[in-house]
């Protein structure tokens, strides 16, 4: 696999058991490009390596003025530079290859997740994990895949060198196979503290990104009520925590870096001191002993690798147990389906509740409870709790059909919608029947005033379509974010919307006008809105009245009012005195009626 060629048409399905199960299912996902970058990095190191014995070649010539063997060593050192510098560059190559592709893969299994997950996404997994994951750990994941090749290779080359050495000089040979393994495992006591401080470290951080995440989100709401100090507070004290985790993390990290550099250093003293006992008994030659000296010298370049992997699996193996974590996520209901595609028509019916959305009208639920009101939509919306039924679309479970016809045929639009950045001509380049036009959607949605505050906020927008909307939308208030997710929604055109509070933020005026236009522009779809404003209610075919997460009432606007005192209680905002007051003057109306009513009696009995 090569860089131009991602993304990859398929990623694949993830073993995401654990972190250590998804590291090896990438690492075997690519494994031609593992055995190109450990090809190329055997030819790199083993033409570093075979320097020491051209150098004790050439040495030993000159000492014995042999001509003949001193062009030979320069040939060889002529190849082992062209293999070094051949194998070097490819290495480089295969090594960033492997790592863009690795990373490429798991933000492709991500955004897929994402996608086929929906808004259950972020209910289930903290929204600033999802980008810590998305950004950071794909690169640490990415890192370890592609050290593995190289950490191979260089343990191929030590095996390599250690046996030449002992078939060029065994007396120093020896010294330096049984010197080298005490090298590569020296530093394993101290890696499961290290690996335990990196862990708190990228937990750490992973709390600030998803506590900044969240104050960013919120800020103009944090600069309403003045509590933009309270959370720049706290986002403080969580980036000091995690400069002191990295800083722990630094030192014992500093510490390993440390004892590599040290142990190399004492085997290259003893491999010199008895060395040089062994030329003075004249056992080998001066050539040998530059030769086995400039090996253990060279060779602690390849032994850098043995500190690179511990580190870059250290690092790797939080950040893939999250991306794991993430990715082993599933819908409550069955996501392939197993009907036929298609989009059903008919009512729309939530078992759970007893929620009827008949078609072709526009029906209003009025709900005390927000969270309640939110589960419903969702579970409209095809995302129900593990233990809820499906919902029902002309009689057929959305769980039963495949998940891109389920979305076809039911749109739900959130409390907080999200506006991406962009021109407004892309926010509303969404799927979409192709019956609705842009243009209708936002009149319907009374978006004029938000096409003129975008055109003076973008001066070089001669039309308003491509007028640039900023990130999330911040430029904008919170009504005009709205009425634009209203006007995007509206143009998909599915045939079941579902709006959650899709006024919440408007004036009353501008609501009026919101209602009429919904209404007439979703004539002869069937349309669920969740809210408790009169205006809405009152321009509603019918109204349904949950309590307690089930159906209470079912009516016209004006109806249960008069009605249903809990209905009132929730559409009119008004406290139990003044619901306990107007029920008594309702049931004093209602005597004084049975008393005029009485007497009519008595004088019609009379006459």
């Amino acid at each position: 696999m090569q860089i131009q060629d991602l993304p990859y048409p398929d990623p694949g399905v993830p073993d995401a058991r654990s972190g250590p199960r998804f590291l090896r299912w990438l690492f075997r996902n690519q494994l031609g490009g593992q055995l190109k970058s450990l090809a190329w990095g055997l030819l790199h190191f083993v033409s570093v390596s075979s320097l020491p014995f051209c150098v004790g070649i050439a040495v030993q010539a000159v000492v014995d003025r042999s001509g003949a063997r001193l062009a030979l060593a320069g040939g060889l050192l002529t190849l082992a530079c062209i293999g070094n510098a051949v194998g070097d560059t490819f290495l480089h190559r295969t090594a960033v290859t492997n790592w863009i592709t690795a990373a490429a893969r798991v933000q492709q299994l991500l955004a897929r997740k994402a996608a086929h997950l929906g808004s259950a996404l972020t209910r289930r997994v903290a929204a600033g994990e999802v980008v810590a994951v998305s950004t950071g750990d794909v690169e640490k994941i990415g890192w370890f895949v592609e050290a593995v090749s190289r950490f191979t290779a260089a343990v191929v080359t030590l095996v390599l060198v250690c046996v030449g050495l002992l078939v060029y000089q065994p007396a120093l040979g020896v010294v330096v196979a049984v010197g080298l393994p005490v090298l590569a495992v020296a530093v394993l006591p101290l890696l499961p503290r290290a690996t335990r401080r990196a862990d708190i470290q990228r937990e750490k951080a992973g709390r600030a990104t998803e506590l900044a995440s969240d104050t960013v989100a919120g800020l103009r709401v944090l600069r309403g009520i003045g509590g933009e100090e309270l959370f720049l507070d706290r986002y403080r004290r969580a980036s000091q925590e995690v400069r002191h985790a990295a800083v722990r993390s630094a030192r014992m990290w500093s510490l390993i870096s440390a004892i590599q550099v040290l142990l190399p250093g004492l085997l290259l003293i003893a491999v010199v001191w008895h060395g040089v006992h062994l030329a003075r008994q004249g056992r080998i030659s001066v050539g040998e002993l530059v030769t086995v000296y400039s090996s253990v010298m060279i060779l602690t370049y390849p032994l850098r690798h043995f500190e690179e992997i511990a580190m870059a699996y250290s690092f790797s193996r939080p950040s893939a147990k999250r991306a794991a974590r993430v990715l082993s996520l599933e819908r409550a209901t069955d996501a392939d389906g197993s009907r036929a595609a298609g989009l059903p028509a008919g009512d729309l019916y939530d078992p759970a509740s007893g929620l009827l959305a008949p078609a072709r009208t526009l029906t209003a639920v009025v709900c005390g409870d927000p969270d309640a009101a939110g589960l419903l939509a969702e579970r409209l919306g095809g995302h129900p709790a593990e233990e809820s039924p499906s919902v029902l679309l002309g009689g057929v479970p959305l769980d039963e059909l495949p998940l891109d016809s389920a979305r076809t045929a039911v749109l739900v639009q959130d409390k907080d919608p999200v506006l991406l950045s962009g021109t407004l001509r892309d926010l509303l380049d969404v799927p979409a029947s192709g019956d609705v036009d842009a243009r209708d959607a936002l009149a319907a949605a009374q978006g004029g005033d938000v096409l003129a505050a975008l055109v003076e906020g973008s001066l070089d927008a001669g039309d308003p379509m491509d007028a640039r909307i900023s990130e999330r939308g911040r430029s904008l208030s919170g009504g005009q974010r709205q009425r634009l997710a209203l006007a995007r929604s509206l143009i998909t055109d599915p045939e079941v919307l579902v709006l959650d509070e899709p006024t919440s933020a408007v004036d009353s005026h501008t609501e009026a006008r919101i209602a009429e236009g919904v209404r007439d522009l979703r004539a002869g779809r069937t349309t669920v809105m969740f809210t408790s404003s009169p205006l809405l209610l009152d321009r509603a075919d019918r109204v349904a009245f949950l309590h307690d997460g089930e159906v209470a009432a079912v009516g016209a606007h004006r109806e249960l009012l008069r009605t249903e005192p809990r209905y009132r209680a929730v559409v009119t905002r008004e406290t139990d005195d003044e619901a306990t007051a107007a029920e008594r003057a309702a049931l004093n109306g209602l005597r004084k009626d049975n008393g005029v009513l009485e007497e009519l009696e008595e004088i019609e009995e009379t006459a």
